[in-house]
């Protein structure tokens, strides 16, 4: 791809190269480890900088395949060749959680525990908007979420090698058997953090997607329970029975919570 001539790399990334690469693409197979130097722009007239790596101790270093809070560097890393320079603009959808990226990826530079100071909130999902992140940009853009402009040198690309593939096979059962665990202990937070790392790997995992369905029903998520039980059913027909008791139960517990609901109110106004 020459210099200058901007591409879209799917709905809502556009890509364009300001210093190409002769070096070949790589597949980037999961473990694949990139290393990278990022600047991150705002789509303003003046391009604020809100963050650029080259000022700290060393290039941030992404695992590709491996979970990652901001899944939109994975996907414009796969279309680099190592060497290459590129700007990427990314619509807000694929960067709203860029602050809290931010505010980890700063205190590490700084020799602070990311952890430090956070409040357990949805299992880490997402902080409430109005809950400072220390950084008076990153609470900004926390409240008024916007495209960002991603300015990327490819330092280098590593192979992931297949120990650490078949390793990752190896956790992927376990993970699972954690998350039923958890399934039956109520941390429904915990199953959704650790069922979409896997599905962020292999997407057509059926236990993953069954048990993911049944978390987003326990916290109340009708839309993105129904939207986990109908893949697995289509990947797996032999669960139709039981996912059609799956969302019976959450059909009725939404019906029962509506009716609480309701007499809560009545007693308000009374």
């Amino acid at each position: 791809m020459a210099a200058g001539a901007p591409v879209a790399l799917g709905d809502g990334i556009r890509k364009r190269i300001t210093a190409p690469s002769k070096a070949a693409l790589s597949d980037f197979r999961d473990g694949t480890k990139a290393t990278f130097h990022y600047q991150t722009l705002l789509c303003d007239d003046k391009r604020t900088m809100i963050d650029d790596s080259s000022n700290r101790e060393k290039p941030m270093e992404l695992i590709i395949g491996k979970k990652f809070k901001l899944p939109v560097w994975e996907t414009i890393i796969r279309s680099m060749r190592e060497g290459e320079v590129a700007e990427f603009l990314c619509d807000t959808p694929h960067v709203i959680e860029y602050p809290q990226v931010s505010r980890s990826l700063r205190q590490i530079a700084a020799g602070q525990d990311p952890r430090e100071g956070q409040r357990h909130c949805c299992g880490g999902i997402a902080q409430l908007h109005d809950h400072s992140l220390g950084f008076p940009d990153l609470d900004s853009m926390q409240k008024d979420p916007q495209p960002l402009i991603f300015v990327i040198t490819l330092v280098k690309e590593q192979p992931g090698s297949p120990d650490w593939i078949a390793l990752d096979l190896k956790i992927t059962p376990l993970l699972l058997n954690y998350c039923q665990c958890k399934l039956l202990e109520g941390e429904y937070y915990q199953v959704l953090e650790h069922c979409s790392s896997i599905l962020n790997k292999y997407s057509d995992n059926v236990k993953a997607l069954f048990k993911r369905g049944r978390a987003h029903a326990a916290v109340w998520n009708e839309e993105e329970a129904k939207k986990d039980f109908s893949r697995a059913v289509e990947l797996d027909p032999s669960l139709t029975h039981l996912i059609a008791k799956e969302l019976k139960r959450l059909e009725e517990r939404l019906q029962q919570k509506e009716g609480e609901d309701k007499a809560r109110f009545r007693g308000i106004f009374k």
